[in-house]
């Protein structure tokens, strides 16, 4: 006999319906400077993850936690430039398009709290299995009552770097953050600093006689 484990979850996931929901900003990830291939191309990038919780979209996934709202999050690479995504949902959001003085430098983790509307869709991939995804996001229109947040805000920066926030992340988000060139540069100080002060030298053996984890 044996234990298989596996890379599928154990039930699908539900998806989010398709729709336009109030949603608000909770989560803003600086991924970092990673490679990825796009249509072909390998392309270096910096990038960054946004989350939004869906205050009105409420699901027991665990009773002991109570109802929660669904969330979704988009990355997108972190750019003002006039045709990047980033510049245009964020137009759209505030209603207003940048000043070149904020086109020169903006802290998008000022987002994390703000609400908006979000117009989610679906759309099959090439392997055929369908996913969500953010069409469209605005400003919320005057008069509308908005919930109050839910989730406990998460921002990840490497000038104010959290180990905790980065542990508290799914594996598949620190995996990504952990190829970046910033991930691995500030560990790489990080291991300049210790061997300056301490020195690996006199580290105890590692045990080798265990499970190859």
């Amino acid at each position: 006999m044996a234990i298989y484990a596996t890379s599928e979850p154990t039930t699908p996931r539900e998806l989010i319906a398709e729709g336009t929901y109030i949603a608000r900003c909770y989560q803003m990830i600086h991924i970092g400077t990673v490679k990825e291939t796009i249509q072909g191309d390998e392309k270096t990038l910096n990038k960054v993850r946004i989350g939004w919780e869906l205050p009105t979209e409420l699901k027991v996934f665990k009773e002991e936690n109570g109802p929660q709202p669904l969330v979704i999050s988009k990355e997108y690479t972190l750019s003002l430039h006039e045709n990047a995504h980033l510049r245009k949902d964020l137009k759209s959001w505030r209603s207003k398009d940048f000043t070149e003085e904020e086109v020169k430098q903006f802290d998008i983790s000022v987002l994390v709290g703000v609400p908006c509307l979000l117009t989610i869709t679906h759309k099959k991939s090439t392997n055929g299995k369908v996913y969500e995804e953010i069409a469209s996001i605005s400003n919320v229109v005057k008069g509308t009552t908005i919930p109050e947040p839910i989730n406990t805000p998460v921002t990840l920066e490497y000038d104010n770097w959290s180990e905790d926030t980065f542990n508290s992340l799914p594996n598949f988000i620190k995996e990504k953050v952990s190829q970046s060139l910033e991930y691995n540069h500030m560990r790489n100080l990080e291991r300049a600093d210790y061997d300056q002060t301490q020195g690996f030298e006199n580290a105890p053996p590692e045990d080798n006689d265990g499970l190859p984890f």
